[in-house]
């Protein structure tokens, strides 16, 4: 699995429907949307899934004729690509990926379109795949393209994915299926994670041996214990060749954001990168630029760019969890 910012061939995403998934704030959500794509969009190609003519209608009437975005009318649940999309994989130039299964992180909403994306994907490319018939998600992983993954216990020991692998049957999958040859593996996520800790939320590569990782100093904040007992953890673990990280802290949000007396999980760390470019969820919160600050220079040749998430956030994720890169690669074909 290349590191995400490896060159890309195209970015795959969704577009928000359906007002009441979206607790009345669709409209906000969309706009957002529409200032992610668009923004992604001067840097590389989009492929945009949209779920019937309304969805197709409006992302065309707020995005525009865009060149470099494609529309593909495809049947789904929800929005949240990084997790029911396929993961790409490379061997050499030839471009394959992993066709997983998808419940809705442990079966908590429906997902019986979303699972099977994927093969719209395939048809799309003609290309040709693997699947290995155990659930996994997107947003559970982290990788350096060099043979070392981030996950957590919390998510991918949840009973309600795969119940009968253990750990280290986990650790075998990644290996073979994702070239994965080290899985370090951090503890919990953020309060009100209902992917149950997706590692893309907390702590991401920036580099093959830089890791930004989420902190608070606030101590009365239920985050505050998790994110000091992963980042104690990120101390002690090494790369392939048994070399310490360089470890950054990356601020939360200041301020606490909740939806139906709910708490969200409001990061920096779900940013996204692409050809030549970052964008970083802001909330409108005193950290943003902080957070901003902390990014642009572990970026030097990329533009690190804040866009909007406060509306998105509202669906428990943001860009990275909505958006899934296909690297650059020769389409493998049995």
């Amino acid at each position: 699995m290349p590191a995400e910012w490896s060159e890309h061939s195209a970015t795959w995403t969704c577009w928000p429907f359906d007002n009441e998934m979206w607790f009345g704030f669709l409209d906000g959500v969309r706009n957002e949307f529409a200032a992610l794509v668009t923004t992604i969009a001067k840097f590389e190609r989009v492929h945009l899934l949209v779920r019937d003519e309304e969805a197709h209608k409006d992302a065309f009437n707020r995005i525009g004729n865009n060149p470099n975005v494609t529309l593909h009318l495809v049947p789904l649940n929800d929005i949240w690509f990084r997790d029911n999309g396929p993961i790409f994989i490379k061997n050499g130039e030839q471009l394959s990926f992993v066709k997983w299964e998808f419940n809705s992180w442990g079966q908590k909403f429906k997902w019986d379109l979303d699972t099977l994306a994927p093969y719209y994907v395939a048809k799309n490319l003609n290309i040709d795949f693997f699947k290995p018939n155990i659930v996994m998600e997107g947003g559970s992983l982290e990788v350096n393209g060099k043979g070392v993954a981030l996950t957590t216990r919390q998510c991918l020991l949840s009973k309600m994915r795969n119940p009968d692998l253990s750990e280290s049957d986990i650790q075998v999958y990644l290996k073979n299926y994702l070239g994965i040859n080290k899985l370090i593996w951090l503890e919990d996520g953020l309060e009100g994670d209902h992917t149950d800790g997706h590692i893309d939320t907390i702590v991401r590569f920036v580099n093959e041996n830089t890791i930004v990782y989420s902190m608070t100093e606030d101590k009365n904040d239920t985050n505050y214990a998790p994110m000091m007992r992963n980042f104690e953890i990120l101390k002690k673990s090494t790369d392939i060749n048994e070399r310490p990280f360089n470890l950054v802290p990356l601020v939360l949000p200041k301020n606490r954001m909740e939806i139906d007396d709910h708490r969200l999980p409001s990061t920096y760390a779900n940013f996204y990168i692409g050809n030549e470019f970052v964008v970083v969820p802001i909330y409108n919160d005193p950290h943003d630029e902080i957070a901003l600050n902390t990014l642009r220079p572990l970026f030097p040749n990329r533009k690190v760019i804040g866009l909007s998430s406060k509306d998105i956030i509202k669906g428990g994720g943001s860009f990275h969890c909505v958006t899934q890169q296909q690297p650059s690669g020769k389409i493998w074909r049995k």
